[in-house]
């Protein structure tokens, strides 16, 4: 009989799936899933992204790492990829992590945007999950849903993030109920801040750089982030121990429970928080962080460079260099 927290034994080590895993979070979870003996695949769009991913995991950790050039956005594609994996190293653990970040104030994006989000995290996590779960049932294995603590409340300037993620959260938690009679565990992963290096990733609308001051010091601040490698060791935790939820960072926990508690306090306090945020002076392309350029304030910029400086630190090691297809959080 496996004990239900420990992976199950085979020549080439249990076969591991992360999709978003070319970069940022994705990357650092393979890392994690490598070190503990998986054969890991990574999955992303871009092929020199995810080829100069491999020879890092490889490199860091002796272990077999695959690559798969894939658009969760077609459920074929993704069918045929687990299909691959499951067939060469059996499909013992996939975490469904691809995923993009726009930061803008409502009125400077459109429905494109909140089309674009759905597509990438939820139908993204959604494909990966309806076609990972026949191979899983046959390993009782386990797959994870990375949502996001802005799941949880709606985030200001974030919201066709925040609306992808809540349903991706919503769908980890049904499939849990409904996957746990076939053996298979469904963790549901709500991250808060992490330093990833995903700032040069996001994408910024609005007064971009002013945006992207704000975004990159929260995202890299130290009482308000989390460090990548960190996180990623307990969402593999999580997973391998077939827990039903993981929330990451004490803000997050935090901002969880008053929602919970007084959700209409939150909620205006949100629209505090939102009147602090950048103003929008129309609408126009979203660009990538790394294009953005760094606020016009000098005190602005004095903030972002003290806030950000170990989100900065993070680019090089979470595969973060060059701006790519959007597919990794």
């Amino acid at each position: 009989m496996i004990h239900r927290n420990r992976l199950p034994f085979r020549a080439r080590g249990p076969g591991a799936l992360v999709t978003g895993g070319s970069r940022g979070l994705g990357l650092f979870i393979a890392r994690h899933l490598a070190e503990r003996g998986c054969t890991v695949t990574i999955a992303a769009r871009d092929t020199d992204e995810l080829e100069r991913a491999a020879a890092q995991l490889r490199k860091e950790t002796g272990a077999t790492v695959h690559v798969a050039v894939c658009d969760v956005r077609d459920r074929a594609a993704v069918r045929a990829v687990l299909r691959e994996v499951h067939e060469r190293d059996g499909l013992d653990i996939v975490i469904a992590n691809a995923g993009v970040i726009q930061v803008a104030p409502v009125e400077a994006i459109g429905s494109e945007e909140f089309v674009d989000a759905m597509d990438t995290m939820f139908y993204g996590a959604l494909h990966t999950s309806l076609e990972a779960l026949p191979h899983l049932r046959e390993t009782r294995g386990r797959l994870g849903l990375v949502g996001s603590v802005g799941g949880l409340l709606g985030v200001p300037h974030l919201l066709p993030y925040s609306c992808a993620k809540a349903a991706v959260g919503a769908l980890a938690e049904g499939l849990h109920a409904e996957a746990a009679a076939s053996g298979v565990s469904v963790t549901a992963v709500h991250p808060g801040l992490m330093r990833t290096g995903s700032h040069r990733q996001a994408e910024f609308g609005g007064d971009a750089s002013a945006e992207f001051g704000w975004f990159s010091t929260a995202a890299g601040a130290p009482l308000l982030s989390m460090d990548a490698d960190r996180a990623a060791r307990r969402i593999v935790d999580a997973v391998v121990q077939r827990r039903a939820r993981l929330v990451l960072t004490a803000p997050a926990k935090a901002a969880q429970l008053a929602h919970g508690v007084a959700p209409g306090l939150t909620t205006r306090l949100s629209g505090v928080a939102a009147r602090l945020l950048p103003s929008a002076p129309g609408r126009g392309p979203l660009r990538q962080g790394a294009e953005t350029g760094e606020p016009g304030h000098p005190i602005a910029r004095r903030i972002r460079a003290w806030g950000s400086k170990r989100n900065d630190r993070a680019v090089h090691e979470a595969n973060q260099q060059e701006p790519g297809p959007r597919t990794s959080s």
